[in-house]
C-alpha cells in the first residue's frame, strides 16, 4: 500500500486518494479541429514508462485537491509529490 503526502494535508494512506492518469497532459488548443484519430490519441493512449512517472492524484476522502506524484513504475517508491502548479521534477515522464 502507498503512503502518499498530499501537499495541503501531510502523509495519509493511499486509499484516501484517487488515481487521475498521467501529469502534464496538454488539453488540445482547438478540439475541434482535431481529426477523430488526433481526438482518440488524446484521450485514450498515454505513455507507459518502466520507471519514474508522473501521474495525477485527487485527495479525495480529504481536502478533495489534485497533485502530482512521481512514482516509480517498477517499485512504486514515491520519488517526489508537488502541486499542479509547480514545476516536474527533473527525471520524470
Amino acid at each position: 500500500m502507498l503512503l502518499l503526502d498530499c501537499p495541503w494535508c501531510g502523509p495519509r494512506d493511499e486509499t484516501e486518494y484517487h488515481y487521475g492518469g498521467q501529469a502534464h497532459v496538454r488539453y488540445p488548443q482547438a478540439p475541434a479541429d482535431l481529426t477523430d484519430q488526433e481526438w482518440a490519441e488524446y484521450l485514450f493512449f498515454r505513455d507507459n514508462p518502466e520507471g519514474p512517472f508522473a501521474e495525477r492524484w485527487v485527495h479525495s476522502t480529504g481536502c478533495r485537491r489534485w497533485f502530482n506524484v512521481v512514482r516509480d513504475t517498477t517499485s512504486y517508491e514515491v520519488l517526489a509529490v508537488y502541486r499542479p502548479t509547480d514545476p516536474r521534477p527533473e527525471g520524470s515522464r
